[in-house]
């Protein structure tokens, strides 16, 4: 259930860059050039002189900025990724019992933390345990879901715990 998920959401996510991608496309004249006379002729369009639109060379409204904006979110996404994992241990370094400290430690990666809708929310907490649901780590996982449902809350989320393998530990509520 989780991996359909995020495919969708990956579709979804996809779609938006791409409408966003042509959308800006567009604005430079049809034919993707974004010439001084595209920008002078967007800047007496609206009431302004050349000096007080858009300096030559440069899309009106910042146009030519949005490259990098669209790079930036997907950076930060892949840094709020990767820092979900120290904000959940630094959660329960802090609020955890001494088990749950334990347990934390074992924490190598977690994923949905940050996208909450309380409609359907599923996080995934991936761990270095080994052995899958026979193993070691099921105990573990189960104070891994209880301190998960202790820092983030939903009206309807699932937590999964995984092994080092990808194998299910467990899951809660939270």
């Amino acid at each position: 259930m989780g991996m359909k998920t995020k495919i969708v959401l990956g579709a979804v996510v996809g779609l938006v860059v791409i409408g966003a991608v042509s959308a800006n496309s567009d604005e430079g004249g049809g034919d993707g050039r974004s010439d001084g006379r595209t920008s002078a002729s967007s800047g007496e369009k609206s009431g302004g002189d050349k000096s007080g639109g858009a300096q030559d060379g440069e899309q009106p409204g910042g146009a030519s900025d949005a490259k990098p904006a669209e790079d930036k979110p997907a950076e930060d996404k892949a840094a709020e990724k990767a820092s979900q994992a120290e904000q959940f241990k630094a959660f329960v370094q802090k609020n955890g019992t001494a088990q749950e400290k334990d347990a934390v430690a074992h924490v190598t990666k977690v994923q949905g933390a940050d996208e909450q809708n309380d409609i359907l929310d599923a996080a995934d907490v991936y761990t270095d345990f080994t052995g899958g649901i026979m193993g070691e780590g099921t105990g573990p996982a189960k104070l891994l879901a209880s301190a998960f449902a202790d820092w983030k809350d939903s009206e309807n989320g699932l937590v999964t715990i995984y092994d080092a393998d990808g194998e299910l530990l467990g899951n809660g509520q939270f």
